[in-house]
């Protein structure tokens, strides 16, 4: 047996147990969990720091994502936290009835079992896996990128101790090895062990195991997220959002890569949005309407298509919200997209006719967030339509099964 096919093996075996704990036993160990990962954060930033130093051929997107602080770790403890705050899914009744028979029916929320995670320079994403698939009763593989091989190590190597002493089995929680594309080659045919992949990085990851794994998965996507300033927005408010959704964190999928303006407003909102990006060190890359309004490089085509990661901003003028609609339609990834405007109307319109898995109305993209929604922490933002879309918290970590209840009732009675 190869070592992958062992951990899913155990990992099996582990689910069946973590499916039965109770909400008590679950919580407890969340909040070890956390302790734990604060009071060894000194080894965390320490592995860390090896990681940073070694990705020399990182771009400044990944290494953001990569280095951690100790106010990330403190942050990752605290999503622990909050997740041991929130209801247990396992056992919820999605719907229920008596049937005219007698019958009693009941839907209920179960656990996954195994769940598979594959991402890039990440560390966070252990964390927050570990303890959303534990909070609803699965075990979990971790399979992080070779430029985070030594900070998910030390991770998961506290997460494991901490659970095992609070009661959990401590293969509900396991790192694959990332020292070669075999490992995510062989979690991708574990069929039978593995009951669900979720891959998490760039848009080639997540497309060669969406094409190439025979275990379902649930796709997370790459977030060109497009920000719509309608013709009744307010100018201030209009840049206030603009700028939190591309320059505090632009290297997340949550960021604005792509600004819509509509032709009325550009004239009054244009010249103070492009002066405000640039203070804040973002490239606009505008068409010939644009740059009308200030310095900006001239788009492509390929701009629309493109998410920057970066203090880069793709900007087009539309003659109405339905050209805006029809961009979004064109080269968005479903993922989150935002008005502003002072028309009701407008924002009905834009909610009903734009399909992504977020659609704000007059607030920045970057509170597509499983923390910013309440869900304590999310396992990703899932760019599909089926089984869960958008932020997948607690629920979306499990299926349901059927429970029926009867004193004896038969089918087709003699």
């Amino acid at each position: 047996m190869t070592e992958v096919r062992a951990l899913a093996a155990r990992a099996k075996v582990a689910a069946a147990e973590t499916a039965l704990l109770t909400r008590a036993a679950k919580d407890a160990a969340l909040l070890a969990m956390a302790d734990a990962l604060e009071a060894r954060a000194p080894e965390v930033l320490a592995a860390n720091a090896l990681d940073v130093e070694r990705g020399t051929d990182l771009s400044a997107a990944l290494v953001d994502r990569l280095r951690l602080t100790q106010e990330r770790v403190v942050a990752m403890a605290d999503g622990l936290r909050a997740l041991a705050a929130l209801p247990d899914p396992v056992g919820e009744v999605v719907r229920g009835s008596t049937l005219p028979n007698g019958l009693e029916l009941r839907q209920v929320r179960v656990p996954l079992g195994v769940v598979g995670i594959i991402y890039e320079a990440r560390p966070n994403v252990t964390v927050d896996a570990a303890g959303i698939c534990l909070k609803s009763g699965n075990a979990v593989l971790l399979r992080g990128s070779s430029s985070a091989a030594s900070s998910n190590a030390a991770l998961v190597d506290i997460l494991r101790s901490a659970a095992s002493a609070a009661g959990l089995p401590a293969d509900a929680v396991q790192l694959v090895p990332s020292d070669g594309h075999e490992s995510v080659k062989e979690l991708m045919r574990l069929r039978g062990l593995v009951d669900v992949l979720i891959p998490r990085g760039g848009a080639e990851l997540i497309r060669s195991v969406v094409e190439e794994s025979t275990v379902p998965v649930i796709e997370t996507g790459v977030g060109n997220c497009h920000v719509y300033v309608d013709a009744t927005a307010d100018v201030d408010t209009a840049v206030a959002i603009v700028i939190d959704a591309k320059t505090t964190r632009p290297s997340v999928c949550n960021a604005a890569e792509t600004l819509l303006v509509h032709e009325f407003v550009a004239g009054a909102f244009l010249p103070k949005v492009l002066a405000a990006l640039a203070l804040a060190g973002v490239t606009v890359h505008g068409d010939a309407s644009v740059a009308a309004f200030g310095d900006v490089v001239p788009a492509t085509e390929d701009d629309w298509y493109t998410e920057y990661l970066s203090l880069d901003l793709a900007a087009k003028v539309v003659h109405s919200m339905d050209e805006a609609v029809r961009h979004i339609r064109t080269y968005g990834s479903g993922h989150t997209e935002a008005i502003v405007t002072a028309s009701q109307e407008s924002a009905r319109r834009f909610v009903a006719n734009v399909d992504s898995a977020v659609v704000m109305v007059n607030a920045s993209t970057r509170f597509t967030d499983g923390g910013e929604f309440g869900y304590g922490a999310e396992i990703g933002i899932s760019t599909q339509k089926l089984h869960a879309r958008g932020p997948m918290g607690l629920p979306e970590l499990t299926s349901t099964k059927y429970v029926v209840v009867g004193d004896g009732q038969v089918r087709h009675p003699t």
